[in-house]
C-alpha cells in the first residue's frame, strides 16, 4: 500500500507539471493578451489532486450523471481548469487553440457551461460559485445519488456575502457531500487579502458549523489525504479545506508578485517561466 501512495503522489506531482507547462504555453500563445496567471497557477496541486485522483470523473464520460461535480467558483482563474481538463483528455490541444479567447470559442476568460468538456457551470461575478456548488449537493441528497461537489473559491472571493450565505444552508441542510476548497494565497486584484478585507477564515467557517482543516496547498499528499478523509467521514457537516498556497507559484518571478494577478507575457518572460518548468 505505501509503495502505491508513492506512485499516486508522483503521478499527481508529474501531473501538477503538466498542467503548469500548458498554463504557460496557453497564456502564451494568446498574442497581446493579458492573462489571470497568479491564481491560476496557485491552485494547480489542488486539481491535480481532485482530477487525477480523488474525483469520480471521466473524461470520457463527462456527463455520466453519477460523477462527482467540480465549480470553479474563482471563474477568473478559469486557465487552470482548461488546462487540467486538456492534461487529461477532455479538452483537446486543437479545441484550446481554436476556443480560448477566441471570437466566439468556447473557452473564454471565464468559464461557460460546457458539460461535453467537463465545466460544470458559467461563471461571472465573485461569491456565485459557492451557491451553485451548495445547490447541487442538495439535489444529489434530494435524488438520492452519491456524487460529491468540490469547489474551489479564492481567499479575496470570501469578501462576498453570498459565500458565508451559502455556508449557513450548506450546514442547514447537512450536506455532507459538499467540499469547499479555498485557494489562500493572500493576494487579490487590489492588494493583499489582510489590507482589503482582514478575515480569519478557519474561524468563521467552524463558526458557520463546518468541518474545517488548513494546510499546505502545494502539498499533494496532504491535500489527497485530507480529502480522502474528511469526505469519508458520515458526520452530516460540510467540509472546507484551506490551502496556504502563493500566487503565482512555480514561476519565480511571478511568485507572491501581484502584478500577475492579470499580466501578459513577453517571449523572454514566457521563456525564462517554461525554463523553469524544465525539470
Amino acid at each position: 500500500m505505501e509503495n502505491k501512495n508513492k506512485e499516486i503522489i508522483s503521478y499527481l506531482t508529474e501531473l501538477a507539471l503538466d498542467i503548469r507547462r500548458r498554463i504557460i504555453n496557453i497564456a502564451h500563445n494568446v498574442k497581446g493578451e493579458g492573462i489571470h496567471l497568479g491564481g491560476a497557477l496557485s491552485s494547480v496541486e489542488i486539481l491535480a489532486a481532485l482530477y487525477g485522483y480523488v474525483m469520480n470523473f471521466n473524461p470520457d464520460n463527462p456527463t455520466d450523471e453519477d460523477r462527482d461535480r467540480f465549480i470553479l467558483s474563482k471563474g477568473h482563474d478559469c486557465l487552470v481548469q482548461y488546462a487540467t481538463l486538456n492534461a487529461i483528455g477532455c479538452i483537446t490541444d486543437a479545441e484550446i487553440k481554436d476556443n480560448y479567447l477566441t471570437d466566439g470559442g468556447f473557452l473564454p476568460t471565464h468559464t461557460i457551461k460546457n458539460l461535453s468538456k467537463g465545466i460544470e457551470c458559467s461563471s461571472g461575478s465573485l461569491g456565485m460559485g459557492l451557491s451553485f456548488a451548495t445547490g447541487k449537493a442538495l439535489a444529489a441528497k434530494l435524488n438520492k445519488k452519491k456524487y460529491k461537489v468540490f469547489t474551489l473559491l479564492g481567499d479575496g472571493e470570501c469578501n462576498e456575502g453570498s459565500c458565508w450565505e451559502a455556508m449557513m444552508a450548506a450546514k442547514q441542510y447537512k450536506l455532507d457531500n459538499l467540499v469547499m476548497i479555498i485557494d489562500k494565497n493572500q493576494l487579490q486584484s487590489d492588494g493583499t487579502t489582510k489590507e482589503i478585507m482582514n478575515v480569519d477564515l478557519f474561524s468563521g467557517i467552524s463558526a458557520m458549523g463546518w468541518k474545517v482543516v488548513e494546510t499546505d496547498g502545494h502539498d499533494i499528499s496532504a491535500i489527497v489525504t485530507y480529502l480522502k478523509e474528511l469526505i469519508s467521514e458520515n458526520n452530516n457537516l460540510p467540509v472546507a479545506i484551506i490551502a496556504n498556497t502563493i500566487k503565482g507559484k512555480g514561476i519565480s518571478f511571478m511568485e507572491n508578485n501581484n502584478m500577475w494577478h492579470h499580466g501578459h507575457l513577453s517571449n523572454e518572460q514566457y521563456e525564462m517561466a517554461i525554463n523553469e518548468l524544465r525539470v
